[in-house]
């Protein structure tokens, strides 16, 4: 098995706990932007190979290793639907990360305005809903709590108004594999 990505990632990183949660032997193959538009039909991180199996989502890539472990992958609606929200607002945050890197300015664009909104907005809901008893035992929990240490990590989000979310992140923090694949300061 090879993942190809970066050690930012929250998409990647969520990629790697599971395949080391699931006993995979794997090669980590840092990706950058040149390399990605080469080798995934996506042009993005992280993308998968497994014999024959080319996987190029992290949605995928995670429901292939869950399923290759014996482990379930999002059973219960509820699950996926905070899965699908989490990774909304992370894409939306991302992107607005790269534009901003890239020059653009939030405060001149009202679509970009837009989709800070979309942001908070998410990040109320998701902290309304979530269910942190069920730890990182489920994908939306690694997802959310990915994204989180990530929106930190680039200063991105004011997590003081989401408690939920900031209890899902210190109980993740409990976890050494959590811990393990956390960027590199």
């Amino acid at each position: 098995m090879k993942l190809y990505g970066s050690y930012t990632s929250p998409f990647v990183r969520h990629c790697r706990v599971a395949l080391i949660q699931g006993g995979h032997e794997f090669e980590f193959i840092e990706t950058d932007y040149d390399m990605s538009a080469k080798m995934s039909p996506t042009h993005k991180v992280p993308f998968f190979k497994d014999g024959d199996t080319m996987l190029s989502d992290s949605s995928s890539i995670v429901r292939y290793i869950r399923e290759k472990s014996g482990q379930p992958f999002l059973s219960e609606l509820d699950d996926f639907e905070l899965f699908v929200m989490a990774n909304t607002i992370l894409d939306t945050t991302i992107n607005l990360f790269l534009l901003e890197n890239s020059g653009a300015d939030a405060s001149q664009i009202p679509y970009l305005g837009r989709q800070n909104s979309r942001i908070e907005s998410g990040l109320t809901e998701l902290n309304k809903r979530i269910d942190s008893s069920k730890g990182l035992s489920v994908d939306s929990n690694l997802r959310i709590a990915c994204f989180i240490d990530w929106a930190i990590f680039r200063n991105r989000v004011d997590f003081t108004p989401h408690s939920n979310l900031l209890a899902l992140l210190h109980l993740a923090n409990q976890s050494e594999v959590f811990v393990s694949t956390a960027p590199p300061q």
